[in-house]
């Protein structure tokens, strides 16, 4: 380690501190402890980190050998050292107990896992440049020691660190990331490209050199303070190069590069016109990032440029010109912005907080778009939406929103473990249901073998739960609970009834069918609701005839009357309901097939035991049994209606959607503004499809009609018809 300045007190102490505790041990990468933690100092301190912030690169170690870290650190360095250095290790520990314990997994979920975590501790910039650093480091030390890479970090390293680095600017640490994770990825391929930059490496910095003393010399009699350096090629930037526009090593064109540094912009600008003036500029490679920044910030002036070299050989020369801050952005990238974490209002330590507000905006907006870039995601609505990681105890990664409480980790992971949630662990310690977890957290839920969730759980005073997606989960177990409460209290009426009338062995099926209903349960669903009146079922009972239901509140109207008809008689008496010419004493129903109403044309068939079935003329059953058996066939007619209640009829009807919220609910307040009863619903919303099956009940069909018209014009319906 270098010999610390007068302004590394910090640095110093903090070493001072972790020593006695790390210098002994050992990284999983083989690393001592104390080295790489004087690695990542030294790193932070090149790309402009403050003193601070290369001391908690020697603390987040420590961590793992206090008791009480927190504290401790606070004590000895203050509270901001301590909640750096806390916060890190607690990011180091996780990425280390996810690696082991998924050893073996899928690489992709893996460095999702990782991008993951750094987001999640991505609102302190100063947490991600030390896992940054600390990477770069980790990288450097295989590199020197010459040990195998595991292909994952080298990976996970390319595909998540080095992208990081880029998008947040921090170009000294993007490059290296880079160039060392391809060297261990494709160990022939970078060899190949350094021989081959080696091969005229002498004679290439042989000609920069004396370019750059000749554009510095020039620029300055032009009256343009500027200064001119050379500037590296990457390996990775090349073979990047090489692949994506399919050229050969000579076809690169910055291979030979300046980059030109001027104290302002109109002298950035100045600079451009003498290159351009001096050198045959290749207009179809000049960009103008200062007048269109890249998106994580970049501002420069890139161009290149046709040399020639004694013998007349075209050389071209790529010549980026920029500020001083360009070139500070450009190098250190948003870590320039330190301050912004590292004050408060008044600031301290003699940093300033001025503009922390912008700075702090401009790392979010880069972190937020480096999380779209890489999980290939729309761009968020909300930008500060903040999202919180925690651990399963098989170290599986959950998201959860900001506040979210045990219950609420157990209705993500799955929703009946929601509702068997009683108790819960976070890192080992029992907590109320009510604890709001932090990032990096690691919790164990306690279930009971049955039952379900509390109804304190809804109560938003209480703060159980902060996801409205596991506020619906508990909401619709309740409901499907009242349903089912219902539906007994439903089924225990009619059972009852069936008693008092001697008719235990009636089959259910059978009867829900009569009365309209598809299945015994959604019969017992209305009754246990008290929308449908028990007399229904007792007169479906007797042997008289078929029923339709009583309106509530109403006497029941007949809407069939069984007819009888005199043995001789010509014509039969027009009694109400449907006319059986020819035949005495049967028993008529409206066939649940097509659901005859007035004044559909109907004809009856009559049945074996169960009298004559009346169908629409049209009915499909009809004609199939019209077919077989011809001789069953009679002639029906509608009757008079009797009685002040307008008799009513079930109609089943098809109603075709567009998925919307609430489109149910809507065709119900129709129906009912139409005074047509709904007795049946069936939807096939949960399979995406449809149509829908209504069964209403109707006094006829001009005022059905009306309702499917009015219903057509409903936003999201498609089609509403008569089934």
């Amino acid at each position: 380690m270098d010999d610390p300045g007068p302004s590394e007190g910090q640095r110093v102490r903090a070493r001072a501190f972790a020593e006695p505790m790390i210098a002994p041990e050992t990284l999983d990468t083989g690393e001592n402890m104390l080295e790489h933690a004087d690695g990542v100092a030294d790193i932070l301190r090149d790309v402009g980190a403050s003193e601070s912030v290369q001391a908690a690169s020697y603390l987040v170690y420590a961590c793992d050998h206090l008791t009480r870290p927190r504290e401790t650190i606070a004590k000895a360095f203050g509270e901001s050292h301590a909640a750096l250095a806390v916060e890190t290790a607690q990011l180091v520990r996780l990425q280390r107990q996810t690696r082991v314990e998924r050893q073996g997994g899928s690489a992709g979920v893996q460095t999702e896992n990782v991008r993951k975590m750094l987001l999640a501790f991505s609102r302190d910039l100063r947490v991600v440049m030390l896992r940054l650093t600390s990477r770069l480091q980790t990288l450097r030390h295989f590199a020197a020691s010459k040990l195998p890479v595991p292909r994952e970090l080298a990976e996970e390293s390319l595909q998540v660190f080095a992208h990081l680095a880029n998008r947040l600017g921090v170009w000294q640490l993007k490059w290296e990331l880079e160039d060392l994770s391809f060297r261990f990825l494709e160990p022939q391929t970078y060899k190949e490209i350094a021989r081959q930059l080696d091969e005229k490496r002498i004679e290439r910095e042989a000609y920069v050199s004396g370019l750059r003393v000749l554009v510095e010399r020039a620029l300055t009699e032009q009256g343009l303070l500027a200064t001119v350096q050379g500037r590296p090629k990457h390996i990775y930037s090349i073979i990047k190069k090489m692949r994506g526009k399919s050229l050969g090593f000579e076809e690169i064109l910055d291979l030979r590069a300046l980059r030109i540094i001027v104290p302002s912009v109109s002298d950035c600008y100045a600079a451009l016109s003498w290159v351009h003036a001096r050198f045959a500029p290749m207009t179809e490679h000049f960009d103008d990032y200062i007048a269109k920044p890249k998106v994580n910030g970049y501002r420069s002036l890139h161009t290149i440029v046709c040399d020639r070299t004694p013998t007349g050989m075209p050389l071209p020369v790529e010549i980026q010109i920029r500020t001083q801050e360009m070139h500070n952005h450009a190098e250190h990238g948003v870590a320039a912005h330190w301050a912004y974490k590292e004050a408060g209002s008044k600031g301290y330590d003699g940093v300033a907080a001025s503009g922390d507000y912008e700075s702090r905006i401009a790392v979010l907006r880069q972190l937020l778009a480096w999380q779209r870039d890489v999980a290939g995601q729309a761009p968020e609505s909300g930008l500060f939406e903040d999202r919180i990681y925690v651990l399963t105890p098989q170290a599986a990664i959950v998201e959860l929103t900001a506040g979210a409480t045990p219950v609420d980790f157990a209705y993500s992971v799955h929703t009946n473990l929601g509702h068997r949630c009683r108790g819960a662990r976070i890192d080992g310690v029992m907590v109320p249901l009510n604890t709001a977890l932090q990032n990096g957290q690691t919790v164990e839920v306690i279930s009971a073998k049955e039952g379900g969730p509390s109804r304190d759980w809804l109560n938003v005073d209480l703060g159980f739960l902060a996801s409205h997606r596991a506020r619906s989960k508990v909401r619709a177990w309740f409901n499907a609970l009242a349903s089912h409460e219902t539906v007994a209290r439903g089924r225990e009426a009619v059972e009852k009834l069936l008693q008092r009338e001697g008719k235990t062995a009636q089959s259910l099926d059978e009867l829900a069918a009569r009365l309209g209903f598809k299945s015994p349960e959604a019969l017992f669903e209305v009754v246990g609701k008290d929308e449908f009146s028990l007399r229904n079922i007792e007169i479906a009972l007797r042997p008289a005839g078929p029923v339709v239901a009583e309106l509530p509140g109403h006497k029941l109207p007949t809407m069939l009357d069984a007819h009888r008809l005199r043995a001789g008689q010509g014509t039969a008496a027009k009694q109400g309901g449907v006319l059986v010419v020819g035949v005495d004493s049967l028993l008529t129903q409206l066939a649940g097939c097509c659901r005859p109403a007035p004044p559909d044309q109907v004809v009856g068939f009559v049945t074996r035991g169960k009298g004559v079935s009346v169908h629409r003329a049209a009915c499909s059953s009809l004609r199939e049994l019209r077919a077989k058996h011809p001789e069953r066939v009679i002639e029906v007619e509608w009757g008079a209606q009797r009685g002040p209640v307008a008799a009513l009829y079930p109609v089943d009807v098809l109603v075709g959607f567009d998925q919307r919220e609430h489109l149910l609910r809507d065709l119900l307040d129709l129906f009912g503004k139409e005074k047509l009863k709904v007795l049946a619903a069936q939807s096939n919303t949960g399979r995406g499809g449809g149509p829908m099956v209504l069964t209403l009940q109707v006094p006829d069909t001009a005022a059905l009609n009306r309702a499917l018209k009015a219903a057509a014009q409903i936003h999201g319906v498609r089609f509403a018809r008569r089934r």
